[in-house]
């Protein structure tokens, strides 16, 4: 392999503690052991981390989702890359699959934090060198950083699975504008029309008024998202869907399943029969549901991880309509 910087710039694969089964994945999709890194906390909630192998210019990639509890991963993230630059690592390179703190990259009141490119201020101050991520929930928030940004998609992962369901009369549905070009693209994969769920709020309590924007009549929805939080958005969209005449038989394809709130609730509705997402986000046992398919994206990052470490093209790994 070519290193980075001189000879002997090893990979190294390093887990955080919000998604170490990701990250030992990865490792085993790359034939290398998952590099020991201890992490402490202190009775008053400190963390401390400490690395058990020596890095000293080696490549070290850092898996570590922020994800619920964002506040805490994102915090530890910060901690580890401090250790790894004080450790004199030759590049520090962060694998952060789901991007915490995506949807606040522009202000939408007076008076507000764009805490995207805070967050990415940070990471960068930190030491970060490169990161790869996973379908940011808004695609412009690689330009809140000075460093190069992988943005990998699990929709040929999630499509690959799809094909295997009965597509006939199905349609994709974009649960809002900002997930047409995402709709696009799976409907391009999987060779079905596109429909698209338009919002508008009204009045002061801002209300919202649903349109389906294509005929849904006797189809089988497919609604495709980034991802999926507490289930407002679906929840929506499922009663729109079937107001309009679609079959009872609602299908969903989400990157990140983020899961709080009535989340669960939402996906118990017996209209939605199945639903696939990626392994960006650990799942716990209190969230797994028999209509859940969970699809590895393991692969399809240690392909990247293996691609930037000998420095050829990533693009072909990620090339999605912005």
């Amino acid at each position: 392999m070519e290193s980075y910087r001189g000879a002997g710039n090893t990979l190294k694969i390093f887990s955080g503690s919000a998604h170490p089964e990701l990250a030992l994945a990865v490792a085993r999709h790359l034939n290398i052991s998952l590099s020991p890194l201890t992490i402490t906390r202190f009775p008053d909630s400190e963390l401390l981390v400490r690395i058990d192998a020596s890095v000293r210019g080696k490549d070290v990639f850092i898996v570590q989702p922020t994800c619920p509890p964002v506040n805490d991963n994102f915090a530890e993230l910060l901690i580890i890359l401090d250790a790894f630059r004080r450790a004199s690592a030759g590049r520090i390179n962060i694998v952060v699959p789901y991007y915490g703190y995506a949807r606040q990259d522009k202000k939408t009141g007076g008076r507000e934090a764009i805490t995207a490119r805070m967050v990415a201020d940070m990471l960068i101050r930190g030491g970060a060198d490169r990161m790869l991520t996973i379908d940011l929930h808004s695609p412009q928030i690689q330009g809140f950083f000075d460093i190069p940004v992988d943005q990998l998609t699990a929709m040929d992962v999630l499509s690959s699975y799809m094909r295997s369901w009965d597509l006939s009369d199905a349609v994709i549905v974009a649960p809002d504008a900002g997930r047409v070009n995402m709709a696009t693209e799976y409907a391009n994969r999987l060779g079905v029309p596109v429909v698209i769920i338009h919002k508008r709020r009204t009045g002061a309590e801002q209300t919202k008024v649903v349109y389906v924007v294509g005929d849904v009549k006797g189809a089988r929805p497919i609604i495709i998202d980034d991802m999926i939080t507490t289930g407002g958005t679906i929840d929506r969209s499922v009663q729109a869907l079937l107001q309009q005449g679609a079959l009872p038989e609602v299908c969903l394809a989400i990157t990140h399943p983020v899961l709080v709130g009535r989340s669960l609730e939402v996906l118990s509705n017996p209209a939605i029969k199945r639903v696939v997402v990626s392994d960006t986000i650990a799942l716990g046992p209190e969230k797994q549901m028999e209509k859940l398919k969970v699809i590895s994206i393991a692969p399809l990052i240690a392909k990247a991880i293996q691609h930037i470490h000998e420095n050829n093209s990533v693009s072909e790994l990620f090339d999605i309509t912005s």
